[in-house]
């Protein structure tokens, strides 16, 4: 059987307009970009260094933020202007995450035995959740959103 012409430009299409596909493609970019930014920064960089991933961590989440809220703005959430109001409250979510993250990481490599790097890819699944909710509720909400909420 065929199919009918044009129906899986529609499906991408479909993909390509559902936000959360849109984030999960950036973040995946993202979390990819941070990871080895992390990686790298850890082994190359601050390798003999007690706590060093600590120190990696916080080049990767500078890199990160930076390249995450360009993205995110421009390609997920599709937002313009109140662009300071938008990067405080965006860098305000990634605090978020970098204590989560700053908290559970040393737990889990101190604690319990777990390599840095395996640590952080843990980490990284507990925070992405909570960054996709902190940026669509807080980080890019715009007061039209509340209105269409309460309809």
């Amino acid at each position: 059987m065929s199919r009918p012409s044009g129906s899986g430009s529609s499906t991408v299409r479909g993909l390509v307009d559902d936000q959360r596909v849109r984030f999960l493609a950036v973040g995946g970019f993202n979390t990819v970009l941070g990871y080895v930014t992390f990686s790298a920064l850890t082994l190359w960089v601050f390798h003999e260094v007690r706590f060093g991933y600590l120190l990696s961590l916080v080049g990767s989440y500078a890199i990160g933020i930076s390249v995450a809220f360009v993205l995110y703005r421009r390609l997920v959430f599709k937002v313009q202007g109140q662009v300071m109001r938008d990067f405080v409250r965006f860098v305000t979510v990634y605090a978020v995450s970098i204590g989560i993250n700053a908290v559970v990481l040393p737990v889990l490599v101190e604690v319990a035995g777990v390599p840095p790097l395996a640590a952080q890819a843990v980490v990284v699944l507990i925070t992405t959740l909570l960054s996709f909710v902190g940026h669509r509720s807080f980080s890019f909400r715009r007061d039209e959103d509340v209105a269409q909420d309460d309809v």
